[in-house]
């Protein structure tokens, strides 16, 4: 298809499920944690759809992961046409029209590529192949979607019903059909013409935005006004929060596909899994003789069908004659499930929220745009923390009321300011910044910088900060 105008894909990163707790949290979501390789979801998907055939993608994400997206992206070489800021998750109705009415302001005609950024595709080759299929009838006014070509009877995903061929590779769809009980599952397993809905669409953008003009107008207005009143920040689109919030939260299968008559599909006949439980991650693992799938310090003894999962460098996880059990043990939580039950992690969560545990929904490592840092001791009146900043980055010139601070380098540079004193420091130098003095602390290497800070103080929130300046625009 090399006279195909370019795909922009449309990464859909907002997502915050709690489905794979406690690796996945609010703080830090499925879709930027690694699973199943040595990049994130996020990253794997961004990496399907770039090169040849398609053009620089598009982000849409929510305000707390915006600096994750532009950094995950950034490792992996490429560089986003526009990230989309959503105040706040409405679920993918809104946002799929978010993205059609940003791209079609200046070409009404592009195409455009749905892709959750939280599912695996093993054959990037054969699901590129299967997208340049659908392209000339996306282009003519269609929207395709792409329908998997199901290995078992599943219930925990709709499926779609494939018809007759109108373009080459390319079938009409009948009908979209909801979760199945497994009897219904398996005469729909038992017919070729019923696929596993993806939830990826293909289109052009005046196509979408005319199919939410007849089936979900009140959404494309809403969507419309906020768009039009979003705000360039950084380099990302910060969409109106006020005008946002007034938008119906919807899925895009219920406010248009299932009502839309000019839809089709591809049959996609190479793996495909959402990970929407642990059992998925388990099924798409590498696993040994016996059916187990191993990650980290973790030592399967006589087990059968277990996945066990250290994400701590400290900690040896070890399993003993256990049978189609989930073990995810991190440095704060430990999940230990029946395998057939890992869909009610969910109702885990939901308790420790109830609970107040921060477990619920804050990761040890709290991401920030210029590193992270993580506590590692927090008593009465003092915490200890390892903060890693990125080469060049800069934190917040900033004071505070209630603590004082104790910084040591442990790796790297750092230039310390310190009520308008400068100075660098190297590996095992330290500085002291009391009570109410205003700082910051910048690494102005190429390597990264890390440091131990210890906080005394009668009060060590994160809110604790006056900002007086900030190159991430947070004051």
């Amino acid at each position: 298809m090399t006279d195909q105008t370019p795909i922009t894909p449309v990464l859909l990163c907002g997502g915050s499920g709690t489905r794979l707790w406690p690796l996945s949290r609010k703080s830090y979501p499925k879709q930027f944690a690694q699973f199943l390789g040595e990049e994130s979801l996020f990253q794997e998907a961004a990496r399907r759809v770039a090169g040849e055939g398609f053009a620089a993608p598009l982000a849409v994400t929510g305000e707390g992961f915006r600096f994750i997206v532009a950094e995950q992206l950034d490792h992996c070489g490429i560089r986003a046409a526009g990230i989309l800021i959503e105040p706040e998750g409405r679920n993918t109705a809104p946002a799929a029209a978010a993205a059609a009415l940003h791209l079609a302001a200046s070409d009404p005609s592009a195409l455009m590529l749905l892709v959750p950024a939280d599912h695996a595709i093993p054959d990037d080759a054969a699901f590129r192949d299967a997208v340049m299929t659908g392209a000339p009838a996306a282009a003519a006014g269609q929207i395709v979607t792409f329908g998997i070509a199901p290995t078992r009877a599943e219930t925990g995903y709709g499926w779609l019903e494939a018809g007759q061929e109108t373009h080459p590779g390319v079938n009409a769809l009948e009908r979209f059909i909801e979760k199945p009980d497994a009897a219904k599952a398996e005469a729909l397993f038992a017919d070729e013409k019923h696929l596993w809905n993806a939830g990826l669409f293909l289109t052009r953008a005046d196509t979408l935005i005319a199919a939410f003009e007849e089936h979900a107008p009140d959404i494309l207005a809403g969507t419309r006004a906020a768009m039009e009143a979003a705000t360039p920040d950084l380099g990302f689109l910060r969409i109106d929060p006020d005008l946002w919030a007034q938008v119906r939260a919807e899925s895009i299968d219920y406010a248009v596909m299932e009502q839309a008559g000019n839809v089709s599909v591809v049959r996609f006949a190479g793996g495909w899994s959402d990970l929407g439980s642990w059992e998925a991650v388990w099924q798409e693992s590498p696993q040994d003789g016996s059916g187990n799938a191993l990650a980290g310090l973790a030592t399967a003894i006589e087990c059968e069908n277990t996945l066990l999962r250290s994400e701590s460098g400290e900690i040896e996880l070890v399993g003993i004659g256990l049978k189609n059990v989930v073990a995810v043990a991190m440095r704060d939580a430990v999940l230990v499930a029946d395998m057939t039950d890992s869909q009610s992690v969910r109702r885990a969560v939901d308790t420790l929220k109830a609970r107040g545990a921060k477990q619920a929904v804050q990761l040890p490592v709290d991401h920030r745009p210029w590193g992270w840092f993580e506590t590692l001791i927090l008593a009465n009146r003092f915490q200890v923390k390892r903060i890693h900043v990125h080469p060049g980055a800069s934190l917040s010139l900033q004071s505070h009321v209630h603590r004082s601070e104790h910084w040591i380098v442990v790796a790297g540079t750092a230039r310390v300011t310190v009520d308008g004193e400068e100075r660098l420091l190297t590996e095992n130098q330290s500085v002291y910044i009391p009570l109410g003095a205003v700082h910051r602390m910048e690494n102005p290497g190429k390597v990264p910088m890390v440091l131990i800070e210890v906080q005394t103080g009668s009060y060590l929130g994160e809110d604790d900060i006056i900002r007086y300046e900030d190159i991430y625009a947070r004051t």
